[in-house]
């Protein structure tokens, strides 16, 4: 009897999922563990432990801890690469709407992946060669969104700044920093609040004066 191929398709579609969920459980499990002790005093003995499985099911999606650090910080960068461009289409074709959608984005991005978000800036230096040229690249790719909505404001007479690269990666920095400080801003302000927060100052900075009152939403908050 031949096999029906909607079960087998069905199965598939389970094994597929069941490995996705595997892996973000040990993604998870890798980002706490290193920001609490750093990768260099983690073993792969100490994350089956820390994610709950065992260290040979860790062996068979990762080929180390190395890989595992790489596909940590590398998962933040993926969710930018997805989450930021949908948020900036969404928001129309106004450059200061989609500015404030982009980095309103990365801003929740880094607040899911908090803990991934931290070894970005702790353990990427432990990386190979390759490892790291792989994080830069792809941080530029991921930073693209910001720095084409600056552009766009400022080649239609809405922003006025010199250099949109900086102000891409001041906005970059920004959105790190709910992860980098969260102890400290957590106490005061929940994250939106942070986002509104920061956006109306570096708003109010880069919106020509006469302009501002078209984006009093954006600014009074």
């Amino acid at each position: 009897m031949s096999a029906d191929p909607q079960r087998a398709s069905v199965s598939d579609a389970v094994r597929v999922v069941s490995a996705s969920m595997r892996s973000r459980q040990i993604l998870d499990a890798a980002a706490r563990l290193m920001e609490r002790t750093g990768s260099e005093a983690v073993s792969m003995q100490a994350l089956a432990t820390e994610a709950g499985v065992s260290v040979g099911l860790i062996y068979r999606y990762f080929g180390g801890k190395d890989d595992v650090l790489l596909a940590v910080i590398v998962e933040v960068l993926d969710a930018f690469r997805t989450s930021v461009p949908q948020a900036v289409d969404a928001a129309g074709d106004d450059p200061v709407r989609r500015l404030a959608a982009a980095f309103t984005a990365y801003c929740h991005v880094i607040a899911r992946y908090r803990h991934a978000a931290v070894l970005t800036y702790r353990e990427s230096n432990t990386l190979s060669a390759e490892g790291r040229e792989t994080i830069k690249t792809l941080e530029v790719e991921t930073s693209q969104p910001l720095r084409t909505a600056v552009r766009d404001g400022v080649d239609a007479g809405v922003l006025s700044t010199p250099n949109a690269d900086l102000v891409a990666y001041d906005l970059l920095l920004l959105a790190h920093a709910w992860a980098l400080k969260h102890w400290y801003f957590e106490q005061t302000m929940t994250l939106d609040e942070y986002v509104d927060a920061q956006l109306a100052l570096m708003l109010q900075a880069l919106i020509r004066p006469d302009l501002r009152a078209e984006y009093s939403d954006l600014l009074d908050r």
